[in-house]
This record gives C-alpha cells, structure tokens and sequence, in this order.
C-alpha cells in the first residue's frame, strides 16, 4: 500500500445536505420540456424555475424568502407563445431575467420587489433575430447588458439589451445545434460545444475560431463545457461505449487532455456548475439523485474526486446560487436549488469549521453585481476583470434597480401596438393619425393608472401583514 490516500486540502470534507423540509418550495408545476437546461435559476434575491403551462411558456419567480407551498394561483412571468427553454439573471441587476423561448424570441423581463398581484406580461424589451427555437441564454460576466443567445438555427446572437440592438452574429462557425456556450472569466473568449462533436473556442469580436478539438469525447450524446480559473476548459461527455466522462483540455494544446476520467453508465447529461473562487465543479445530472464534485488544482492528477450527495429523487433540473447570495457565517460554499416534479428543494454544501469568525481562506473576493464595461466599450475591444467585493459582513442585495432601454428610434424599429392596421394605410388622413395618437395617450395614462393602484394595493397589503404580525 504505497499509495497516498490522503491529499491536502481544505475542501476535502466539504459535506451537502438538504434542507429542512420547510425550507423547500412545495406544489410547482416544473416544465416537461425535454430539453437540457437547468429550468432553474437563481440569485440572493429570486428564484425563478421554468413551469408547465398552457397555451404559452411561463416561469414563476418567488421570493427567495417564500418557501413552503405555493398559491396555485400566484402570478406567473408569461409572454412567450411557445414553451420557456432557458432562463438566467443578469449578474449586474437582481430584478432583471432573460428568457427564451420555442416561439424564436428572448424576452427580458423587470421583476419587482413586491409580489405582483397578476401576471407579468409585459417585457421590457423583446429581442428578435433566431429563425429557430432559442434554448441558450448567457449574461456577459463584466459587460452591462450583454446578452447571448443561441439558437436551433446555429446561431450565437449577442445582444445589447439597452438598446435592443444586434451587437455581433456569429452564424457560420457552427453546422449543427449548439448543445453548450460559456464566457471566459472576463468574457473576452467563448467556449461552445456542438452536435459535430467539436469544442471550440472562439473569439467573439473578431468572428473567429482560435482553437479547436473534434472528438473531446467520442460519443454521440451531448457534451459540455466551462472554462476554469486558469483557462483551461472543463468538459462533460460521454465516451463511443456511452459511458460518461468528464475531460480538462489545455485550449493552447488541444491534442492531448490534461486529464480525463470515465464515471458510470448513466444516460443524463451532466451539467457542470464551476466555482472559480474555490476551484470545484459539482456535476449534476438530469435524472441523477446524485451531486458529485471535483476539485481542479494545478497538480496531477489535477481533477482530484472530493465526494458525493446522493439522495433518493431523481432532478428534473438544478440552479446554482452565485456566491454573494450564500451564508458565509456557516461557511456555506455552494447552494443548489433542486427540482423535483412538483417541488424546489435547496441544497447546502459546508466546510465544516469550528470557528465563527469570517473564513478568508473559504471566500476571497468574489464578483459583485457591478459592471466592468459598458457594452461599447467591450464591443470595441477593451476587457476587464469582474469588479470584485468583499462578503465578510455578508452581501445586502441592492435595491430595485430599473433597466431603462433606449431604442434607436424606436417607431422605424417596431410600430406601436394598434398601429399595425394604418401601417399599409400609409395614404391615411391627418385626422386618423390625430385620433390614433390620442388613443394611445389614453392607453399610456389608463396603464400609468392601474400600475399607480397596483403600487397602492402592494402598499395596503404589506400594511395588513404588518398588523397582522403585530397582533400575533
């Protein structure tokens, strides 16, 4: 037995456990959609999580405080024609979401504080340019309101939401459907992995594939991957038996990988969730009861196994709480929001320590919900690190926050709704263009007025509550 069993390091008795049962969110209708996205998400503030819905899609975003079960009855976020697919927060607003959808569209959505008293319906801004159904949405990590989607027509669109404009297409790199894209920590380079098999990384400003590697894993099934903290590429797949495996590739020498090592014969896709702070990738599987996770170091075998949750529900789904929304006097480093059929249950990994005091060597300075860049400066070739900051006093999510969005004059881009009829009218007279302005006025002051009510009933009942709790 010459063989070293024990390796140095702080997270090797990192443990998960579920949270007690009232901390669940019970009686949610989580989507049927066979597709491989998370269908949840979350940040300090919401979790969102993609739902069954007729006649359209719809997610529901709840309070990360209202846990147990759900009012079949509370407001859902719809607008799209066709099922929800994908859905991500904005790192630099809490209240901001994108989604996207089978109808081809991505809907950006303003979620308030306080809990609406209908549907949100209305988006901020729609963004229209997949010819196809749209399944994957990535926030820029340090650019303000740069969005990518990409799309079953295999395109990668990137956006800036504030203005609603195209900033980049990237519509000839890939020959077939897109199954996984991540930024770079600083959001300079993507990784995409495809249905031909190749991992590629790519350079979105200049249009180009800097480095690529057909086969990462042999087999036929989805792959995927995530940059690391010191560039490399982590990557799940499965091999030509169908085995899954996990992968780490050095994109300056594809040829070779830095490590790779099969796990089991199950047949659902491992999404990995990678932490940059700490250095792990948990990899958790659809229809898996189980979390595994990794730590990457820069020593062989250098993807080093630490351990793994199991429990006895499969997951329909799986989001992952950024680290300024964790509870770092319980030295929690990680915290999963598991979907089962009808329920959310989180899921909380530890290092145990016997202190109470902040653990600096646990939580280094972390991403804020700050920008970097605006999104022209980066679309003109400037990169910048995540603005960092401190969670030892814990991290108080900022206020609501609107995103204003400015169109390039908006009425060339999109006529008003109503208008759509007099569009081909174009000979109609003054007077008919007078009554339609008008119109909308009074559409504008009636809507001002129902929000005003909406605010005012919000008020009232937070009023009520209060009494209530002063009475108990």
């Amino acid at each position: 037995m010459s063989r070293r069993v024990v390796r140095q390091s702080k997270f090797r008795h990192v443990f998960g456990q579920a949270a007690k049962a009232d901390q669940a969110y019970e009686d949610i209708r989580v989507s049927r959609v066979t597709w491989d996205s998370s269908f949840c998400a979350v940040n300090p503030k919401f979790l969102a999580i993609i739902m069954e819905a007729g006649g359209g899609g719809a997610f529901i975003v709840l309070p990360l405080a209202k846990t147990g079960r759900v009012d079949k009855n509370y407001p859902l976020v719809t607008g799209h024609t066709a099922p929800v697919l994908d859905i991500d927060w904005c790192p630099h607003n809490d209240n901001v979401i994108a989604s996207a959808s089978d109808d081809t569209t991505i809907m950006v959505w303003q979620i308030p504080d306080y809990t609406p008293m209908r549907n949100i319906t209305e988006p901020i801004i729609t963004l229209e340019g997949h010819s196809k159904r749209v399944g994957i949405l990535s926030w820029h990590p340090t650019a303000r309101n740069v969005l990518l989607s990409a799309g079953g027509d295999n395109v990668i669109i990137i956006w800036n939401v504030g203005t609603g404009e195209v900033l980049l297409s990237l519509d000839d790199m890939h020959p077939d459907v897109i199954h996984s894209v991540c930024w770079n920590s600083n959001g300079s380079l993507l990784a995409t992995t495809c249905k031909d098999k190749t991992l590629r990384i790519i350079d979105p400003r200049k249009s180009q594939v800097v480095a690529e590697r057909f086969a990462a894993h042999e087999g036929m099934r989805p792959m995927r991957a995530v940059f690391t903290r010191q560039g490399h590429i982590f990557t799940t797949g499965f091999t030509r038996m169908s085995q899954r495996e996990l992968g780490l590739w050095d994109p300056n020498n594809f040829e070779e990988p830095v490590a790779l090592q099969e796990m089991d014969t199950s047949n659902g896709v491992l999404l990995p969730f990678y932490d940059p702070d700490s250095g792990i990738v948990y990899l958790c599987g659809k229809g898996d009861s189980s979390i595994r996770y990794f730590e990457i170091t820069d020593e062989p075998p250098f993807v080093h196994y630490l351990n793994t949750f199991s429990s006895k529900e499969p997951q329909r789904g799986m989001g992952f709480m950024p680290k300024r929304g964790l509870d770092v006097s319980k030295c929690e480093i990680a915290r999963f929001y598991k979907l089962h059929e009808r329920k959310c249950e989180p899921i909380i990994m530890t290092v145990p320590r016997k202190s109470d005091l902040f653990q600096d060597d646990l939580y280094p300075d972390t991403p804020g919900p700050e920008p970097a860049l605006e999104a022209d400066e980066w679309l003109s070739g400037q990169d910048a690190e995540p603005v960092l900051i401190s969670l030892r006093d814990g991290y108080v999510p900022p206020k609501h926050r609107e995103l204003r969005v400015t169109k390039r004059n908006i009425l060339d881009v999109r006529p008003p709704a109503g208008s759509r009829h007099s569009q081909s009218a174009s000979d109609a007279s003054l007077s008919q263009q007078h009554t339609l302005e008008t119109l909308l006025e009074e559409i504008k002051a009636l809507r001002e007025q129902v929000q005003a009510q909406d605010r005012r009933i919000t008020a009232l009942e937070n009023m009520l509550c209060e009494l209530v709790d002063g009475t108990d």
